[in-house]
């Protein structure tokens, strides 16, 4: 290694260089560098040494100690720091830029890692290495005198939030021994900002970044007393910590995740114009359903009840909530934003911020895993998060829309393959997955399946990395297994196994993708959109889950052929085709003619998991891997010299975007809460002491939940029955949508539908009062809405009186004639 330009023309070159940062350092110092010259004179540490003794400010005789010794050996210098303390990071710095050796190595002035250690780390630095720090918690390391123990706890809870957000892998960034190669160790110290002890994170997060291999190396240590250390400087590192953050931010990231941002408020702006007073009818009665499982859930939390579980609605069997996707994951932590704002405004958060933060963590996967160019990082991510699918389920199925975990499990995955720390990166992934689990299980098993999928196809394409990556893979998988199973043993159970949980829930045979459902556009692309040819080719509205336009199909095909040669490419397209054929269903048929052909969904769909799978969903993991071929594709153009291909290129890639760019979802103005419910009329109605119920004419039901809206108004000041939700049926408890359906609740909904009312006579009014005995109900109520005249009939005769028009609803009081 070439010497430091520091030492310049004609000095002999300085084989080791030695700082010390001292404040007030007059009674340990001279012992200090007494030692260390010894050392140095006695061994073959270093052939030519200089010590820089850096004087922080200090208001004691340090000055004089060093000067003391400097006068028996010119090779200790003094570097004066000025005339106030500044700090270590401020010492380190202009004693590391004064230096000239080949090798620079930083001691505390208390010497509490002997200078004999130095023989361990030159070894390292020998082996290969760039820079080697002394470790107290690295196996082999042996500390002989211990700090308090409150320090040392403070001590290790930083080390682990270091370990975190800024140098991954190293146990111990404060020991003041490490040993540096000197041209590297001016570059970064030339680069740090920071004055205090956060300056050790500063420089070992700079060789980091830069690819300079770090070794820890375990040391003896003891305590010394008289340690500069006050408990306010742990703190002061955890804010010179945020502040490195901060600035190793990008400003094209920055502006990335502001753009992703605009992109979801642009997307909800309806709801946002009054999120209260405001509906998706695309959201079909998802709406209500959602902000109801938030409500409920920050309901339970307040009155300590199980939140797997409730009788509000579904009364008296009530629901298995695990059972119902109720993103525990985000309606817990958001609970005070639903008790202080109301569950609409909860919602609007969520799913809001959730759509940028998943587009975010998709961009900071392509910028870490695919391409550097930010730009092109950008539009693969928006492609990934606002694909059409996910804007179809951004009208009401929040959990696919907030999908920021998937990416952060993907890349854990990847790092496991490195089999660099296995036991981490497991513990990490089994902690990501256990929270996926609380957010959503369908999309953490799809993107299970899309991993799978380019294992394989990367996996044959590169038997090399497969053959280092299975092992550690696979033991890091079981180290996941073990980690999340304590977590989400008991709610899986509880899903699976608990009250009112379910088997599988048939969905239909036409819930697989057409193949024309995969080159058509949605209804909400902006240019193109067609609402009657999507709703031919999809279930409803939300569930239209391909749909990414024949241009951008033609394009993904031309970046494949174009880029072939890359493995990369090559699996992404296998499992974007694999993906897409799977989603067509276990039978697939072809447009246009009667000819159905056998599909390989057929495999999975009467398995466990897969059973309730709706098969057109798996379509859905195209959108990231089409944006990952797009950021590909644009990085290639970007870097293309010639104009003319630029041009042409980007001008495809527009072309091919444009179609299915999304327009904002559909919002209208959302009916008002009767004062019934609003005002708490309602309790003069419903005796909810003795465990009575209100009953809503029609009941709630997957096609008509607005009565929990009124419920939540209420406070969930009483139960129902009915409800939108999933439950079991029959013996077999296969899942059905909604509650067990009964004589009386099926009579009432059939006349909703047709506003046609039955012959009613004694045998109906039996059935009724049997039902009304079964939901324990106190009184029904009717608020205005259509064949509302033909449900009065119907229920008057049921009851066998007249109802009363009370607080804008009519009103049957079942105690009346008791």
């Amino acid at each position: 290694m070439s010497t430091s330009p520091r030492t310049g023309g004609g000095q002999l070159s300085v084989d080791l260089s030695v700082v010390v940062p001292a404040y007030n350092e007059q009674d340990r110092l001279a012992p200090t560098l007494d030692a260390i010259i010894s050392h140095l004179s006695a061994t073959e540490a270093a052939a030519r040494w200089e010590i820089i003794v850096v004087d922080d400010g200090s208001t004691d005789a340090t000055a004089e100690v060093v000067a003391a010794v400097t006068a028996r050996d010119a090779r200790v210098q003094l570097v004066s720091g000025g005339d106030r303390n500044r700090g270590k990071g401020h010492a380190l710095r202009l004693g590391v830029l004064a230096s000239h050796g080949r090798r620079v190595l930083l001691t505390d002035a208390d010497l509490s890692a002997p200078i004999d250690e130095l023989e361990r780390l030159d070894k390292a630095l020998s082996d290969g290495h760039t820079a080697a720090i002394g470790s107290r918690e690295a196996p082999g390391a042996s500390i002989e005198r211990h700090q308090h123990r409150l320090r040392e706890t403070l001590g290790r809870a930083g080390n682990f939030l270091i370990r975190g957000v800024a140098v991954p892998g190293i146990r111990d960034t404060q020991c003041g021994f490490k040993l540096f190669d000197g041209d590297r160790a001016r570059e970064a110290f030339a680069a740090s900002r920071l004055d205090g002890f956060g300056i050790d994170v500063e420089i070992l997060r700079y060789f980091h970044r830069s690819g300079w291999p770090v070794a820890e190396v375990p040391v003896r240590w003891s305590h010394q007393p008289g340690s500069k250390i006050r408990p306010g400087d742990y703190a002061r590192v955890l804010g010179e910590l945020a502040v490195l953050r901060a600035r190793s931010v990008r400003r094209a990231d920055v502006l990335a995740v502001l753009g992703f941002l605009l992109m979801a408020v642009a997307l909800y702006i309806g709801r946002w114009i009054d999120p209260n007073g405001r509906y998706l009818p695309d959201s079909l009665q998802d709406q209500n359903q959602w902000e109801w499982f938030f409500a409920v859930t920050a309901d339970n939390l307040v009155h300590f009840r199980n939140p797997l579980f409730t009788t509000f609605q579904g009364f008296p069997d009530g629901v298995n909530l695990m059972a119902n996707t109720v993103m525990l994951g985000l309606s817990v932590p958001f609970a005070p934003v639903t008790l202080l704002l109301g569950p609409a405004v909860s919602l609007a958060l969520v799913m809001t911020l959730g759509l940028a933060a998943t587009a975010a963590a998709w961009y900071w996967l392509i910028v870490e895993r695919v391409v550097r160019h930010r730009g092109a990082a950008f539009a693969g991510a928006a492609l990934a998060a606002f694909a059409p699918p996910m804007v179809s389920h951004a009208n009401a199925h929040p959990n696919f829309v907030v999908l920021f975990m998937i990416p952060l499990i993907v890349d854990r995955a990847l790092r496991l393959c490195t089999g660099a720390r296995t036991r981490h990166d497991g513990i990490v992934l089994g902690l990501m997955a256990a929270y996926q689990i609380f957010l959503g299980e369908e999309p953490l098993l799809l993107a299970a399946m899309g991993m799978l999928l380019f294992a394989v196809a990367y996996g044959l394409l590169r038997r090399d990395v497969a053959r280092d990556s299975w092992r550690p893979l696979l033991k890091g998988l079981g180290i996941a297994v073990l980690v999340s199973l304590p977590i989400v043993t008991f709610p899986l159970s509880w899903q699976f196994f608990g009250p009112q949980s379910y088997g599988n829930i048939a969905h239909g045979a036409n819930s697989g993708n057409s193949p024309l459902a995969l080159l058509s556009f949605a209804e909400r692309s902006l240019l193109a959109g067609d609402r009657d040819r999507s709703d031919a080719l999809s279930l409803n509205i939300t569930e239209q889950n391909a749909f990414y336009g024949w241009p951008l199909v033609l394009l993904a095909l031309g970046i494949v052929v174009r880029l072939w040669e890359r493995p990369l490419v090559k699996a992404l397209a296998c499992t974007a085709l694999a993906a897409a054929v799977l989603s067509l269903g276990p039978e697939i048929r072809l447009p246009q003619t009667d000819l159905v052909l056998p599909g390989p969904w057929a495999l999975l769909a009467e398995k466990p998991l897969f059973e309730s799978v709706i098969e057109g969903r798996v379509a859905m993991i195209c959108a990231p891997v089409l944006g990952m071929l797009l950021a590909i594709a644009c990085e290639r153009l970007a870097a293309t010299p010639a104009l003319g291909t630029r041009y042409v290129g980007f001008m495809a890639v527009t072309l091919a975007l444009l179609p299915i760019v999304p327009a904002p979802l559909k919002s209208v103005e959302r009916a008002e809460v009767p004062a019934f419910f609003s005002d708490g009329t309602w309790a003069s109605y419903v005796d909810t002491g003795a465990g009575e119920t209100l009953v809503p004419v029609p009941l709630p039901d997957p096609g008509n939940a607005e009565a929990l809206r009124w419920q939540t108004t209420a406070d969930f000041g009483f139960r129902m029955p009915g409800g939108y939700f999933n439950g079991p049926f029959g013996e077999d408890r296969v899942g059905i949508y909604g509650a067990v359906p009964r004589h009386t609740s099926n009579l009432l909904r059939d006349v909703r539908y047709t506003g046609k009312v039955p012959v009613i006579g004694e045998n109906w009014q039996a059935q009724a009062r049997r039902d009304f005995a079964y939901w324990h109900a106190g009184a029904l109520v009717l608020r205005p809405q259509p064949y509302d005249e033909q449900l009065r009939e119907a229920v008057d005769k049921l009851v066998g009186r007249p109802g009363r028009w009370v607080a804008g609803v009519w009103v049957w009081d079942l105690h009346e004639g008791d």
